[in-house]
């Protein structure tokens, strides 16, 4: 019996901590990107700054990245009223719409070399280099982001999600609400300081 009371404490104790340690590993992926946009922002002071275009593939993954956003909420919202179907149309949905993201910033890293614009090496420009680095830096948070989400829709496809056990599901909805609003917050930020 005393076993049993144990590992229901372990069990309320990391339900508990959950949410709080989410919050602190977003806060420091949040602290890497400041220090990433901090030296764009010095850099543009530079005499060979050179401003460019943002290739049109980051507006499509922008659009995809929202949407996937939109398609989270409501999987969470149907999940709490235990419509599984609707839930995993969704969900699977938001895989696919991450998965666009994923694709339309390589092809935007495309349409950056096609224009002349390289990473490193002979007609490589600082701007340029930096919105790489930077756009490559939140892709991999991405990715990581499309592993939660596929870890969410398995234990979904298990029946662990139910309206009153919501918990892995709204842990992969804040990490994936996070790249999301972090792109957006770095789209808008290299649209309006080029």
């Amino acid at each position: 019996m005393e076993n049993k009371n144990l590992s229901q404490e372990l069990k309320i104790a990391r339900r508990k901590s959950a949410k709080p340690m989410l919050w602190i590993s977003m806060v420091s992926m949040t602290m890497m990107f400041i220090g990433l946009t901090s030296a764009y922002i010095i850099s543009s002071n530079r005499e060979d700054w050179v401003s460019f275009e943002l290739p049109q593939a980051l507006y499509i993954s922008t659009l995809l990245i929202i949407l996937s956003s939109i398609t989270f909420i409501l999987a969470k919202k149907s999940i709490q009223k235990d419509n599984r179907k609707v839930t995993s149309a969704l969900l699977i949905a938001t895989l696919i719409l991450g998965f666009g993201f994923a694709f339309y910033q390589i092809q935007g890293f495309f349409e950056l070399k096609a224009s002349g614009l390289y990473l490193s090496g002979r007609g490589s420009i600082v701007s340029a280099s930096l919105l790489m680095v930077i756009s490559f830096a939140h892709l991999i948070h991405v990715i990581a982001g499309l592993i939660v989400v596929l870890i969410v829709i398995y234990n979904h496809f298990k029946k662990r999600y139910n309206s009153t056990e919501t918990l892995g599901l709204e842990l992969g909805a804040i990490f994936w609400h996070f790249v999301d609003i972090l792109w957006l917050l770095l789209f808008l930020f290299f649209y309006f300081l080029r």
